[in-house]
């Protein structure tokens, strides 16, 4: 990533070729706020926070960071821009996914 080469087939972006694309891939949690019941305002909340804390002791700040979000970067040439374009997922149909 961040090289003088792409990233997806090791072509050499400077020598090979004119331009360089830039792909910045980035993938967040998806959050859809609840519907609050008045049986959720009885709920032991500090013990929830405690429980989750509790779960997360022990395990890899970055791991933890990502699981929420993550960014990534990565150099290409013109052909694999317009691979990934035609094929953004690597599923091999073709064209743009569905967007929701």
């Amino acid at each position: 990533m961040h090289g003088l080469t792409c990233d997806r087939c090791g072509k050499n972006l400077l020598v090979d070729e004119e331009v360089r694309y830039l792909l910045r891939l980035e993938i967040v949690a998806a959050y859809d706020p609840p519907e609050i019941m008045p049986a959720d305002l009885e709920r032991d909340f500090d013990a929830e926070i405690r429980r989750l804390v509790r779960s997360m002791e022990g395990r890899d700040a970055v791991e933890l960071e990502e699981e929420v979000a993550a960014v990534r970067r990565f150099d290409l040439c013109p052909p694999c821009r317009r691979a990934l374009l035609a094929d953004p997922l690597g599923g091999g149909g073709g064209g743009a996914p569905k967007v929701s």
